[in-house]
């Protein structure tokens, strides 16, 4: 993969197992347990034994190690393990190795998996309370004396200034909300099943860090997701119809700090989105007007609307407009703001049941996915295809 030429990475993998633990503000039991339960669940959906498995995914950020969670799931020998830096920005990524892998024939079966308990034991939305000395701490460090010290504090400076610029007000970020709810309300499996939300809601709800509001900050979730990944070939004997990586990416721009790219010539957009975008764009050779479903990172509302004009759904500043005309399908499992907060593990899982026609929000007729990862860090993505 190169920002300058296309990759041949697409068609040659697949996903094909698709796992999670409920999702909950609870529960009860370590973050370990969560993210076996999720690996065997995936397997369970792939039609593959725990013996298949030799490669394996996670973040850095996870507690559960790669050989810890392969030995309490019955998993033999691993030939490929690995880790993702920059939380969020993750999750597509996670794939992408696991594809990689798969296609140059290091493994065979590969898992990606993320568990934790991110509601009753550790907070990610509390932010910094104690850091090692480290080189990502210097750059935070410019920034907390000035009070921003949360990951809501950090998406509201470049909110502020993306509404500023655009002359729009804060209440345009409650489509990606409502949206979201809406079809949260319609998911079983979403903590928000049943409750759907109006744009007056959204404008009535507090203040967390202007212009954010409660209900453009995603939720805290426990739980554990897992997926599974195959050659495209192997993933044709299997239980469903896969959901071939047709492209994966990753990016960071220039001028790159985790959450903090203030010093950039301008804070209305996300530059490391944009990478991908390119990327994902040039391999595939799909336009934004092929893509039947979009799953978009959303841990903060306006970062869903950057992401939208950097993949070139709309122009810059149109994202709001864009998605009160419901044009693209968004977010059809609740996203993270009212499914689960599981790092974007969840949306990919969404993406691949869409393309099997089994979403509780199905697309008729779904044959192309769009999913991104955490933005205003280095992120990554991926563009998942029906066979045939």
């Amino acid at each position: 993969m190169s920002v300058r030429s296309a990759d041949t990475l697409g068609g040659k993998a697949a996903i094909v197992g698709i796992g999670a633990t409920e999702f909950s503000k609870d529960s009860g039991r370590s973050e370990l347990r969560l993210a076996v339960e999720a690996v065997r669940a995936a397997l369970a959906d792939a039609g593959l034994a725990p013996a298949d498995v030799d490669g394996m995914v996670t973040f850095t950020m996870d507690t559960s190690p790669e050989i810890t969670v392969a030995q309490a799931a019955g998993i033999g020998e691993l030939s490929f393990f690995s880790r993702v830096h920059y939380g969020g920005g993750a999750a597509c990524a996670t794939v992408q190795q696991a594809a990689l892998a798969v296609a140059s024939g290091v493994a065979e079966v590969v898992v990606c998996y993320r568990a934790f308990n991110e509601r009753s034991g550790r907070r990610f939305g509390a932010g910094v309370q104690h850091r090692e000395p480290s080189a990502e701490g210097a750059a935070l460090g410019w920034n907390l004396p000035s009070g921003l010290l949360t990951p809501a504090s950090w998406v509201a400076m470049a909110a502020q200034r993306y509404l500023h610029a655009y002359g729009l007000t804060p209440d345009v970020l409650g489509h990606v909300a409502v949206t979201g709810r809406r079809h949260a309300a319609r998911n079983p499996a979403a903590y928000f099943y049943g409750k759907p939300i109006t744009l007056a809601d959204h404008a009535a709800s507090r203040w967390i860090v202007e212009p954010l509001r409660l209900l453009d900050c995603c939720q805290e979730t426990d739980g554990g997701q897992a997926l599974v990944v195959t050659s495209a070939e192997r993933a044709r004997d299997l239980p469903h119809p896969p959901a071939l990586v047709v492209a994966a990416a990753q990016g960071a721009g220039r001028g790159q700090e985790q959450m903090t790219s203030y010093y950039r010539d301008g804070l209305t957009g996300l530059p490391e989105t944009n990478v991908v975008a390119r990327q994902l764009w040039r391999t595939s050779g799909l336009r934004p007007a092929d893509i039947d479903v979009g799953i978009l990172y959303d841990h903060f509302t306006p970062f869903v609307l950057m992401q939208l004009e950097e993949f070139g759904f709309c122009g810059p500043g149109e994202g709001a407009a864009f998605v009160a005309e419901d044009v693209l399908a968004l977010n059809t499992h609740g996203g993270q703001l009212g499914e689960a907060y599981l790092h974007g593990m969840n949306g990919i899982a969404e993406a691949v049941r869409q393309l099997r026609g089994t979403s509780v929000n199905q697309v008729p007729g779904a044959a192309r996915s769009l999913v991104t990862a955490g933005t205003g860090v280095p992120t990554s993505g991926l563009i998942l295809g029906a066979d045939g």
